[in-house]
């Protein structure tokens, strides 16, 4: 009938169109929000991301039997974990935990149920400690790479850390498979790397399944990856 046609045709997309806008890809920043190199991993940096609306990937690390913010070897002057919780308690922001050292599971397990943080995934273990996060029950991703195409504990984890320490070597078969079996995929950006980023973005923008909020960007620059993915 025309009427059934009007609402194939006509209200049917207008539906769609909105309810996918909400299904954008989630953008975190890498290390916090910061402008200078030096500003990555402090307090301001993490205050600033959650001002700014976006979740953040870090690095865990344990000092005197207390975790610790550091990409590298821990000393006494490094940010306590528990001060950037503070700022994400109640924000629902993203938290990608890089699990720097074994052995923290038990700390991290009384940190994230103190501050009520259920949005979050911790990677990079060693395969022995990844088995005590799954058995933990911690929301666990494992990285894929151009050297790392094999996937451990597919089943029993929640997502992937999708990495390219060289080129892009993935496609968007590979990561709408991933998606197709409930698994969301943080995309690791270029410039972490040194690479360029821009034709990297250009890449991801062309796939027709960047509209999915099972899908990350973790990238320095995140407030130019809101601009370019916006009307994707």
């Amino acid at each position: 009938t025309n009427s059934g046609r009007f609402i194939i045709n006509i209200i049917c997309p207008k539906i769609l169109k909105s309810y996918f806008k909400y299904l954008i890809m989630i953008i975190i920043s890498h290390r916090g929000y910061w402008i200078k190199p030096e500003e990555k991993n402090t307090i301001q940096s993490f205050n600033n991301t959650t001002k700014k609306g976006f979740g953040t990937e870090t690095d865990i690390r344990d000092f005197d039997s207390e975790l610790v913010i550091s990409h590298d070897i821990a000393n006494k002057d490094n940010l306590r974990f528990n001060s950037i919780l503070e700022s994400f308690k109640n924000s629902n922001l993203l938290l990608a935990l890089n699990i720097k050292a074994d052995g923290l599971q038990n700390l991290l397990q009384q940190s994230i149920n103190q501050y009520k943080i259920s949005n979050y995934f911790v990677f990079d273990m060693a395969i022995p400690d990844t088995i005590l996060y799954i058995n933990m029950g911690f929301n666990v991703f494992c990285r894929q790479s151009e050297f790392e195409p094999y996937i451990p504990f597919y089943d029993e984890i929640k997502g992937i850390w999708l990495d390219s320490f060289k080129k892009t070597w993935y496609n968007s078969g590979l990561v709408n498979k991933h998606i197709i079996n409930g698994k969301q995929v943080c995309i690791v950006s270029d410039e972490l790397h040194k690479r360029d980023h821009l034709s990297q973005w250009q890449f991801l923008k062309s796939w027709s399944i960047i509209q999915n909020n099972n899908l990350i960007l973790c990238t320095d620059y995140p407030e130019e990856a809101k601009l370019f993915f916006k009307n994707t």
